[in-house]
């Protein structure tokens, strides 16, 4: 009798043990779901707000080009003034960039995925 109970308790022991794995492996894998989610929805946000940025960008260059050949006289020099410009502010970027951009990207992103307040 005593045998009986104590293989019972074990069984069911064993059995609480394996539900108790099941429901963690669950709620990690919910929890690396939602963390993914939250991360590409952010990405997939950063990049159509990026897409709209530079197409603003793209039409107000060309707008400030067509402005400067207008007040200079000469067709073409607006658009080469305006490509100089984005030049020099690409090789600024290339040379001094590489570290503030990171930080604000791993920044922003980190505080995306790993931001629980509303839970």
């Amino acid at each position: 009798m005593a045998f009986e109970k104590l293989s019972n308790s074990i069984h069911d022991l064993n059995t609480n043990i394996q539900a108790f794995l099941h429901s963690n492996s669950e709620y990690y894998k919910l929890k690396a779901f939602k963390q993914g989610m939250k991360g590409a929805t952010s990405l997939v946000r950063f990049l159509v707000m990026g897409f709209l940025l530079s197409t603003a960008g793209v039409m107000l260059s060309f707008a400030l080009a067509i402005v400067i050949s207008e007040a200079i006289g000469v067709p073409s020099a607006g658009y080469f003034i305006v490509g100089a410009f984005y030049l020099v502010i690409f090789v600024l970027i290339f040379i001094f960039g590489k570290e503030p951009i990171e930080k604000l990207v791993l920044r922003k992103f980190s505080k995306a995925v790993f931001n629980d307040k509303e839970d």
